[in-house]
């Protein structure tokens, strides 16, 4: 039975090559592209959020250690099938219109991809009407806005409210995140939810596809 434990290890060290070889070697050895992608490259990130919740790690800790799982993903991709690349969600995360702080916003993202999840980054100071494009065109199950200003807080609320009007509100989760807002900021503007930091975004959009699938 092949062991995934090294490869999870790897991962949390943020050594590319190691997880690279690693991934290949358990391939070699038999073991399943999905079940090396869910037991060894996310479980070595699910370590990774765990340690950075309790600022055991750093930022530029978590950024080697998704960097180094992108190198076990890539060695794994090709193994997929066409089912099996469904990954566990979509995800368009974007700075909104007049913000353009994005640090945050990338390592979310990064977390993200960590997790399985399938991530459109539209960048910094993003209109509401192309977060709603995205949703049209079945890029996001769920939407995450971040803001690091107060005076751009609001443009969280226009994208809500321009997903309303759209008719496609019901159709995607949304989360909110950065600086200047909160949990009870994400009640007020009708969003379904506020991310503290990286690793509590990755369970809140686990939480949104749990409850899709239940």
């Amino acid at each position: 039975m092949p062991e995934f434990a090294a490869l999870s290890e790897a991962v949390v060290a943020g050594e590319g090559e190691k997880v690279k070889a690693e991934t290949e070697g358990l391939l070699g050895a038999g073991a399943a592209p999905r079940e090396v992608i869910e037991k060894g490259l996310i479980a070595g990130m699910d370590m990774v959020g765990e340690r950075f919740r309790k600022w055991e790690i750093f930022i530029p800790d978590v950024l080697f250690a998704a960097r180094a799982m992108q190198e076990g993903m890539a060695v794994v991709r090709p193994h997929l099938s066409e089912g099996e690349l469904a990954e566990a969600g979509r995800v368009v995360l974007g700075t909104v219109k007049g913000d353009v702080h994005d640090i945050g916003k990338k390592l979310v993202g990064m977390m993200l991809e960590g997790a399985g999840f399938e991530v459109t980054d539209l960048g910094t100071d993003v209109e509401p009407a192309a977060f709603v494009e995205a949703v049209k065109d079945g890029k996001a199950n769920i939407i995450g806005m971040s803001a690091l200003l107060t005076t751009t807080m609001v443009n969280m609320k226009e994208t809500v409210e321009a997903l309303k009007e759209s008719g496609l509100r019901d159709n995607v989760k949304v989360m909110i995140g950065g600086a200047a807002v909160s949990e009870e900021y994400a009640e007020e503007i009708g969003a379904d939810g506020h991310g503290a930091d990286a690793a509590a975004a990755v369970e809140l959009a686990r939480r949104f596809i749990a409850e899709r699938s239940g």
